[in-house]
This record gives C-alpha cells, sequence and structure tokens, in this order.
C-alpha cells in the first residue's frame, strides 16, 4: 500500500472505526488487537499494546530467586569456562 493511497473509513454512532483489512493485515493486528490512541498534532496515531507492561531492572531485580546456595566468584568462573569449552566443541 503506497504512502499517496488514501483508504477511508466511517464513525459509526457509537465511535466506532473499522481499520480496512489492508491496513490490519499490514500491521499483523487480528481480531482483539489492543491499541493504544495517541492525540498528535497531525491526527490520531493507534500503536499496538505493548504484550507485556513496561519496566525496569529495579522492579524485577530478586523475582527469580534460586534455591540453590550462592557460587562463588571462582566457581562461576569455572562454570563459565566450562561451557564456552563445551560451545567451541559444538
Amino acid at each position: 500500500m503506497g504512502v499517496r493511497e488514501r483508504i477511508t473509513t466511517t464513525v459509526s454512532t457509537k465511535g466506532q472505526v473499522i481499520l480496512p483489512k489492508a491496513i490490519r493485515e499490514q500491521r499483523h493486528w487480528p481480531a482483539g488487537t489492543k491499541l493504544i490512541v495517541e492525540e498528535t498534532p497531525e491526527g490520531v496515531l493507534l500503536k499496538p499494546m505493548p504484550i507485556f507492561a513496561p519496566t525496569d531492572i529495579d522492579a524485577v531485580f530478586g523475582s527469580l530467586r534460586s534455591t540453590k546456595p550462592a557460587l562463588s566468584i571462582d566457581a562461576m568462573n569455572a562454570v563459565i569456562a566450562r561451557e564456552a569449552k563445551r560451545r567451541a566443541r559444538d
């Protein structure tokens, strides 16, 4: 679909807009896709809602606790070296 090609749709009495099939297919937006609606100076921008909420490292730090005892730095280095050798062989 070219940039200059105009596709139109109509706002229903319920305020609903049907996105043309060509747009939905191009964007890979199946039925049920949640969209973020943003007002812009040029009009309205639709973006798919992320599957996972944005987060940062502080929010998830420590959420996956191990039941095993912590390894020493030397033990971690040994494990890393072993894995590097294994991957070099593969």
